[in-house]
């Protein structure tokens, strides 16, 4: 099906121009064939993770495609969000589109383009309409050519709206799509991305209110227009009216007295061997500059800005290891346990989860109190992941092993394992020994049952809810699938 004669990488050195391009239009041929086929392996997953036995667990808060998006993310190790449009995707492909999905099978297609085409016609409900489509899309996607987003997306609309106008998604359904993203799992140099969709009214209050803040440093301050409204946006979330000049003057005419805002939600966690005051003259604060903070399940805090912060007011706490200390004699951890197995984690411990320490669960590797509150039997799940791993485990589910150092190996329903060591492996060395085994279970195992009963529960089941939003958008373009209905029935013109 494919050229086997493309060059490998070592020989590119001695290729002509026009065999490199060759190359490039050769692999990523290969490339969306690899992919198709690897989409077709989650399908069959999904498929079988998502009929038979598993139904009743259709309601269940944390369901069956969540148990199978679990393993896709562990397999690929990326986000269980991103594995759940893998499988709507690949789903797609198998069930409603089955012509687009052989044009990506044999390398005719992108990825992308399939991924366009399937979001494009999510809301044909009609089998005998959507083999139609299928079919003339097969044929279009080929002749699209280097076109752009934009003008791809319109000329898979035009011909939806050939066949099904109720079904192509509309541009008043934007609003529907209002978000702001903060891309923390790719911080840099201690810049986080951010970018999002606002209704209008909103967007331009905020640049105006971002301009506002932005002009309210006096005139020898160093920073661009540009970085002050990125430092403004800052200043905002933490609840300041003013921006902080940085001008460094002894004397400047717009400085306050007023306390950094940002520092007073700000709580610096030192590592440390040995707990010491936090006051001026303190080496924390003396060498703050010379050093860089983590934000745990974020990107990294610079020097200087670290300094200011402390300087500003933010709380100083000194984290230590807790070392073979004995367990707790309770079911939830310390204030300062806590702190150690989320500064430890510093994410979600699951194969692919980034969702930061802060906002998970504090989860007992051996359920409590079976298992004790001691910091090798302690791990930061997020709410997802801690359901999966307490309600879908035993036969045929997910299980688990916690070592001393916070290194876990989980075991997927297939038997495939997934190490995962602590986010603080590389970053922190102080908090990388192990805590020493954890005392022996004062009770027997917990008896069997069935656990199932008490997980939270849905209202509908997640296709219920799919069903109900293709119907309430097919709802809003009723009059402009009525208005060109009828206007096509109308006699032509003599």
């Amino acid at each position: 099906m494919f050229d086997t004669g493309l060059p490998e990488p070592e020989v590119l050195a001695d290729a002509s121009d026009d065999l490199l391009v060759a190359a490039i239009t050769g692999w990523a041929r290969v490339e969306a064939a690899a992919s198709a086929r690897r989409l077709a392996a989650i399908a069959e997953l999904v498929a079988r993770r998502t009929s038979g036995p598993v139904l009743d667990r259709s309601r269940w808060a944390c369901d069956n495609w969540d148990s199978a998006a679990a393993e896709v993310a562990a397999a690929e190790r990326i986000s269980h969000g991103m594995a759940s449009g893998q499988m709507h995707l690949a789903s797609a492909l198998r069930q409603r589109l089955p012509g687009i999905g052989a044009l990506l099978a044999d390398g005719m297609i992108s990825t992308r383009l399939a991924a366009t085409i399937a979001w494009h016609t999510t809301l044909i409900t009609d089998a005998d309409v959507l083999a139609r489509v299928d079919a003339e899309l097969a044929v279009l996607a080929t002749s699209l050519g280097p076109l752009s987003a934009a003008k791809t997306a319109t000329a898979i609309d035009v011909l939806i709206d050939r066949h099904d106008p109720a079904a192509v998604r509309r541009a008043a359904t934007g609003t529907r799509d209002r978000e702001v993203l903060i891309d923390t799992a790719n911080s840099a140099a201690g810049i986080t991305g951010l970018w999002g969709r606002l209704f209008a009214v909103d967007a331009a209050a905020l640049d105006a209110r971002l301009n506002q803040l932005a002009r309210s440093v006096c005139d020898e301050d160093p920073r661009t227009l540009s970085q002050r409204r990125a430092d403004a946006l800052g200043a905002l979330a933490a609840g300041a009216d003013t921006l902080a000049c940085t001008c460094g003057r002894a004397v400047c005419p717009v400085a306050t007295d007023a306390p950094d805002v940002r520092a007073n939600n700000v709580m610096v966690h030192v590592v440390t061997d040995a707990p010491s005051p936090a006051k001026t003259g303190d080496p924390v604060r003396s060498n703050a500059a010379a050093a860089s903070g983590r934000i745990i399940g974020g990107g990294s805090v610079p020097g200087p800005l670290l300094a200011q912060l402390i300087d500003g007011g933010a709380t100083v706490k000194h984290l230590r290891h807790p070392g073979d200390s004995p367990a707790e004699d309770r079911y939830r951890p310390s204030a300062t346990l806590a702190a150690f197995i989320r500064a430890r984690d510093l994410t979600c411990r699951f194969p692919g989860c980034d969702r930061p320490a802060t906002a998970c669960d504090i989860d007992h590797a051996v359920a409590y109190p079976w298992g004790p509150t001691h910091p090798s039997n302690l791990r930061c799940l997020c709410r997802k992941h801690h359901l999966l791993k307490t309600f879908w485990t035993g036969r045929g589910g997910w299980s688990d092993r916690q070592q001393p150092d916070g290194t876990i190996e989980w075991t997927a329903p297939t038997g495939h394992t997934y190490p995962t060591r602590p986010g603080s492996h590389l970053l922190f060395p102080a908090l990388r020994p192990p805590t020493g085994a954890p005392p022996p279970a004062a009770l027997p195992n917990p008896p069997p049952g069935d656990r199932g009963t008490m997980m939270p529960t849905r209202r509908r089941t997640r296709a219920q809810d799919r069903a109900r939003c293709i119907e309430a958008e097919r709802a809003r373009n009723a009059g402009y699938a009525a208005a060109v209905i009828a206007e096509r029935s109308q006699p032509p013109p003599f």
